[in-house]
């Protein structure tokens, strides 16, 4: 498990950092948190659905990208940290760093413990004045937007959930001759009846947070559930060690560009 630290310009003045090399981090997520802010970039490239968490009064939805078939693989991530998609989840983008809790509640800079280091020949993460570093101030205003949309993206999850709209995902993915269906449990779905039955009433709040939006998302997103056979047949053939010109004409069918910077129009 990975251990944070809370960025402090006393701690760590004359600290460094080494930036993300591709998404080696991200090997065994099977899902990947999601935004509403991201979902039309997210829709020609990934099935979404819902995980839950907590148990209680604390239960909780959160929509999350489908990137394994419930092995130890990532699907999306290639052996050598190369990620098999033109757009990545902003979840994953701002790492070595992610916002945490502090003590107080308040959310707070953290860095990725493995990734601090005294060498010079790093990234700074304070400047001589003892400000953020730039290319660390970029990342902290990136990350500040995602937890601001994370927030709008809860609400509208809490709404779907207390309106009765996300039920149990019993999906069965079928994987070619030879081969039994694979279950993948844990995964929750809009019910698409239940849906288009709201009174129009329930309808207009799920629109006004934004839950709307998410609703359809899910459910038009199924349509790429073919996506994760053909990278689970992708990463059979590449890993079988077969001819590595096809291994490679198979990869550039998967990955149509790199959108890994720390540019997002979230709106407003």
């Amino acid at each position: 498990m990975p251990e944070w630290t809370a960025v402090s310009r006393t701690q760590h003045a004359d600290s460094y950092f080494w930036p993300r090399q591709g998404y080696g981090f991200a090997a065994q997520e099977q899902v990947v948190p999601v935004l509403i802010a991201e979902l039309t970039k997210l829709l020609p490239h990934y099935t979404l659905g819902f995980i839950q968490q907590g148990e209680g009064a604390h239960q909780r939805y959160q929509p999350v990208a489908l990137t394994g078939l419930g092995g130890e693989r990532n699907l999306y991530l290639h052996s050598d940290g190369r990620w098999l998609a033109s757009y990545v989840p902003s979840v994953l983008r701002g790492y070595p760093f992610r916002m945490a809790k502090a003590d107080n509640d308040q959310q707070v800079l953290a860095i990725e413990q493995d990734s601090l280091t005294v060498e010079p020949s790093a990234h700074p993460l304070f400047d001589d004045d003892g400000n953020l570093s730039e290319k660390v101030q970029q990342t902290l205003d990136f990350l500040t937007q995602c937890e601001n949309n994370r927030q709008v993206t809860a609400k509208a999850c809490q709404l779907l959930g207390e309106t009765g709209l996300i039920e149990p995902w019993p999906l069965k993915l079928e994987r070619g001759e030879g081969h039994e269906p694979l279950s993948v449990q844990g995964l929750y779905r809009i019910n698409e009846k239940a849906l288009n039955e709201l009174a129009p009433e329930a309808f207009a709040e799920l629109r006004k947070h934004g839950a709307l939006a998410l609703a359809y998302a899910q459910l038009f997103s199924m349509n790429q559930l073919s996506q994760l056979t053909e990278r689970a047949k992708f990463h059979e053939k590449h890993h079988a060690k077969q001819a590595d010109q096809s291994a490679n004409r198979d990869i550039d069918s998967l990955l149509d560009g790199d959108d890994d910077d720390l540019t997002f129009d979230f709106g407003d």
